[in-house]
């Protein structure tokens, strides 16, 4: 437990120091200004959303072991058909990208950078005139955790450093021991289709996209990020294509759900926070 604290705690001061450094580069001092006044107005205005995605991550983390046991006597064991249609296909990506630097560099990114990828947008949609783009991402984020927790039920799968530990390395674990005990808290062997890391930060580059009229460093940073993402969980051994492939279209149809769920609000006008338009304020 000492150890899980301790990452957590380095997870926190490395994420909030790229949040303010990040924040102080691509924000100017109006949005800034305008951030802590929406800080004290829209946890209220935003408390359906918010309680409905805090309500689904309790769900994930209390009910994740039953259902995993479940998911296991009943689920589709679909490994088996995950290996006949790819092969090895990530044991060519590890080995094709293998070196120390990688391997350091993807380990960031599939924990630092993927925390600050999903905290950072709250940030940069907080500091907007009307919270519409705001609300449509916790929306989003509630979706993916929601249907993925499903599916990780009805599919039943161990990922490939699990299944072809002679042709793929766990090397997250291997160079960062400290991480699993992290990992074994807050997920399990078996879930790793579809790929939640890949969904929610194709979520995040979904909507950087969206705006990237009036925040166009942040959608370049989205992307990048996302996609490195995306290789980190298959270069890391821990997804399969097929589960990133997956993570993808599940985070299509958050988006695209959760457009469709939150209306805009009659203020944004031809200065749409969510699609159009280049004045967030």
């Amino acid at each position: 437990m000492i150890v899980v604290i301790s990452v957590v705690a380095w997870l926190f001061i490395v994420v909030a120091s790229l949040c303010l450094v990040v924040g102080m580069a691509i924000l100017d001092r109006g949005r800034i200004a305008r951030l802590g006044t929406n800080l004290r107005r829209y946890p209220w205005a935003l408390r359906r959303e918010i309680l409905g995605l805090l309500a689904v991550l309790a769900a994930s983390a209390v009910g994740r072991g039953a259902l995993q046991s479940v998911s296991e006597v009943y689920g589709w064991r679909a490994t088996g058909t995950i290996v006949a249609i790819e092969g090895t296909f990530v044991a060519w990506v590890q080995a094709s990208l293998f070196s120390p630097v990688a391997t350091r560099y993807f380990s960031w990114i599939y924990i630092y950078a993927y925390v600050f990828l999903l905290v950072f947008p709250v940030i940069v949609y907080g500091s907007r005139r009307t919270p519409t783009t705001l609300r449509r991402l916790l929306v989003a984020y509630a979706l993916n955790y929601g249907i993925g927790l499903i599916v990780y039920t009805i599919v039943f799968a161990h990922g490939p450093r699990n299944v072809m530990p002679d042709l793929v390395t766990s090397l997250l674990f291997t160079h960062n021991p400290d991480f699993q005990e992290l990992a074994a808290q807050v997920n399990e062997n078996a879930n790793v289709f579809p790929s939640l890391h890949t969904s929610l930060s194709m979520t995040v580059a979904t909507f950087a996209y969206r705006t990237r009229d009036s925040d166009p460093a942040w959608t370049v940073l989205a992307a990048w990020i996302a996609v490195s993402v995306w290789i980190a969980t298959m270069y890391l051994g821990i997804h399969w294509l097929i589960d990133v492939l997956g993570g993808i279209v599940l985070a299509l149809g958050c988006v695209a759900a959760a457009v469709r769920i939150v209306d805009p609000d009659p203020r944004d006008g031809v200065e749409s926070v969510d699609g159009g338009g280049t004045n967030p304020e």
